[in-house]
């Protein structure tokens, strides 16, 4: 029933609800670049899969899927009435969402928007924020506490991993938020509050400060990492910054902002391109709100 629903909404709107076959660099010039989400929709995270892109809402946790190709989408899944915030799409076309104050994680078919799995990591003082793969595992942050939560791809219980080291959590505020892999097995994550950008050994849980040589990262919200190239979104500042990451810290090599930036907070690239989703924190969202993402060259 899940696939016959996904082929007519596909055929009917002509959003692309599997991972197409990757389109070239070149083509992907030929997409728009600025696309409307529904109204009130209230977009944090977004994913790509082939030219399909998955968004979350913060104001149900629905998730919407749109053609990168046209623009056009069509709501994949309805969400349990909690965040959707960060997303990755893995090798099996899943796709894993982190939960928000909802304190879990779910895990979706992008095939049919069938529910697959969900993982209740917390239940107070929780904002589980973005998500990253492995080879492995999908690994969460929360940014209330000084954890990590991993989950591993196939869907057995999940474990919490303590941090310690130099992140030093402040109760209340956004802390941990963006997350990608790093080099030789560990993780980056860049905390939200203080600008800081953190090394992170999974098997420890052990934290280390990287050296952002007099630069900061306020506001650094959703991650995005090719090869020693680190963008991060600075949501509230309208801005992406590339870092380059070295042996003993990362150094900021560019940065781009964009007059119809409006607080974006992820990205996620295809050919040439990054996508944010502009969420608007600084409008107070209504039923009628417009909602869009935006698709910039890389800086």
């Amino acid at each position: 029933m899940y696939r016959r629903f996904g082929v007519l909404l596909a055929a009917v709107l002509g959003v692309t609800l599997t991972a197409a076959a990757p389109a070239t660099a070149d083509a992907s010039t030929h997409f728009p670049t600025e696309f409307s989400l529904p109204n009130g929709w209230q977009p944090e995270g977004i994913a790509i899969s082939g030219t399909t892109a998955y968004f979350g809402s913060r104001a149900d946790g629905s998730i919407y899927a749109a053609d990168l190709r046209t623009g056009r989408g069509a709501v994949l899944a309805k969400g349990p009435g909690t965040p959707s915030l960060g997303m990755k799409v893995d090798a099996r076309k899943r796709l894993w969402v982190a939960g928000g104050v909802g304190g879990d994680a779910r895990v979706y078919d992008t095939r049919t928007g069938a529910l697959l799995a969900k993982f209740q990591f917390a239940t107070a003082d929780t904002f589980v924020n973005d998500v990253v793969l492995t080879d492995r595992s999908a690994w969460f942050t929360d940014s209330r506490k000084a954890v990590l939560y991993e989950v591993p791809l196939n869907l057995k219980p999940f474990r919490t991993l303590p941090l310690t080291g130099d992140l030093v959590v402040t109760p209340g505020a956004t802390n941990l938020n963006g997350i990608v892999t790093g080099f030789d097995g560990t993780l980056i994550s860049v905390q939200s509050n203080t600008g800081k950008l953190f090394r992170i050994d999974v098997r420890t849980g052990q934290t280390t400060g990287i050296n952002l040589s007099g630069q900061t990262l306020v506001n650094g919200d959703g991650l995005l990492r090719e090869g020693r190239q680190l963008y991060v979104v600075q949501n509230r500042l309208n801005k992406v910054a590339r870092y380059t990451l070295g042996r003993d810290g990362a150094t900021l090599a560019a940065e781009r902002t964009d007059p119809r930036f409006d607080v974006p907070t992820t990205v996620a690239a295809f050919g040439k391109r990054l996508y944010l989703p502009n969420a608007r924190f600084s409008t107070p969202p209504a039923p009628d709100t417009t909602y869009t993402v935006v698709a910039v060259e890389r800086p």
